[in-house]
């Protein structure tokens, strides 16, 4: 078969002509569209347009290619994407939904690349940090320092990971070389500049401190005691680690005695006034609470900025009791949440219709939020798999424990966005029930 015959046969499998117009039939779930208009003779306008898919065809293969023999395929993501978007209004006769489909195995393929990549180089920087930290509080300056010297090299030839875990992971590493560093420094100054005059300094004030910890005299004694503190800033000098330590904590001892009474001595004063005080607080959040819940009812722009000023007013009340305070704090902030989620919802539905005015049956309308919902609750859901996945990760040393408060807090975070989103979906459905 001739190529031109071949063009003019795919033309015809996958278009016709109605009249004077070209039409590509309907793929997947695709309407048939008009591509062009015949301008010669019907079957030059068929392959004309078959030609144009051959030439969208040849950009495929060459871009499928280069996914296939590239190392660093994630590079090609946003190409292969930008190409199925153009299928929809790209006007030409030929197998679409081949080329679709093709693409979206090579977005998977990369997708899955990509995440098995960041996977790996998560598990090389948590190794690196649990090394790191391990030597964080060395005293074996030359060999720890040439140590984590190798590690920061190692560091920066490790790849990515995921973005929200990238500023913690580099913070927690920083901050275990910078520490050994830090305490190299100080070392090496504290073997310089020791002196019997700075003890004694210390000393002095010390004894000072604990003639007047028991004392009855409150308010003399704190004006004492924080000139004593002043005093004590004011020293000066260095000492070895080991000895500063001892003597600032029989100083601080002495102070936590004195103002732990005067603690007690205040609140013997204060507990009726407190319980009032608590009690306007907790009615004043409620008040918030019940306008934060009927914010939904607004319009979005109004209710966002609403939001935001009770949560500003909400900072300023103070501190409620007990049980009650968790209670109150999460009633409220389940309300700010689904005014904020569904602002995000509906400028979603207008990127997607950018021009035109929202059209359809109520019941259409309601059907396309829920189902944007619940693509973004599956998201939510596979962000929420990896942290867990992270977090099993960790050994239990207390050296991880700041980042296994991030990580549990960032879950936490996640199951709050999908709790937030399907309320709003039972709301959605009840409007229309309505």
């Amino acid at each position: 078969m001739e190529p031109q015959d071949h063009l003019l046969a795919e033309a015809r499998r996958y278009g016709y002509v109605e009249g004077d117009q070209v039409w590509l039939r309907s793929f997947m779930d695709l309407p048939a569209r008009q591509v062009g208009q015949v301008k010669e003779s019907e079957e030059a306008s068929l392959q004309y347009f078959a030609q144009r898919f051959e030439s969208f065809r040849a950009k495929v293969e060459e871009l499928l290619t280069k996914i296939e023999e590239s190392e660093n395929k994630g590079s090609f993501l946003m190409k292969a994407l930008h190409l199925k978007e153009q299928m929809a209004s790209y006007d030409g006769l030929g197998d679409f939904a081949s080329l679709h489909r093709r693409l979206t195995e090579a977005e998977e393929g990369i997708k899955l690349t990509v995440a098995r990549n960041r996977e790996k180089n998560l598990n090389t920087k948590i190794t690196l940090i649990q090394e790191a930290e391990a030597l964080r509080d060395s005293i074996d300056w030359q060999t720890a320092g040439e140590k984590l010297q190798e590690l920061r090299q190692a560091w920066i030839k490790t790849g990515p990971v995921e973005k929200h875990l990238t500023e913690e992971l580099e913070n927690r590493f920083r901050e275990a070389v910078d520490q050994f560093f830090v305490r190299k420094k100080e070392f090496l100054a504290d073997k310089k500049a020791m002196s019997n005059r700075v003890v004694d300094k210390y000393r002095d004030l010390i004894r000072k401190s604990e003639a007047i910890q028991n004392s009855e005299d409150f308010e003399e004694t704190t004006r004492q005691l924080k000139q004593l503190q002043q005093d004590w800033k004011e020293v000066g000098g260095s000492l070895p680690r080991k000895q500063a330590n001892e003597l600032w904590t029989r100083f601080r001892a002495a102070h936590n005695h004195f103002f732990d009474r005067l603690k007690e001595h205040i609140s013997t004063k204060r507990v009726d006034a407190k319980d009032g005080y608590m009690d306007d607080n907790l009615s004043r959040k409620r008040a918030l609470v019940a306008e934060a819940e009927g914010l939904l009812n607004q319009p979005m722009s109004a209710a966002v900025a609403r939001a935001k000023e009770l949560q500003a007013a909400w900072k300023k009340v103070g501190p409620v009791r007990g049980e009650e305070s968790d209670r109150v704090w999460e009633q409220f902030i389940m309300a700010c949440d689904k005014v904020f989620e569904m602002s995000a919802l509906e400028h979603f539905i207008r990127k997607r219709q950018p021009n035109t005015q929202e059209t359809g049956l109520p019941e259409d309308q309601v059907n396309t939020r829920v189902q944007a919902l619940r693509d973004f609750i599956k998201y939510d859901k596979q962000e929420l798999e990896v942290l867990q996945e992270n977090l099993g990760k960790l050994n239990d040393s207390p050296g991880n424990e700041t980042f296994r408060n991030m990580l549990e807090g960032k879950i936490r975070g996640f199951e709050r966005k999908i709790r937030t989103k399907t309320d709003l979906i039972e709301l959605l459905r009840k409007r229309l029930a309505a």
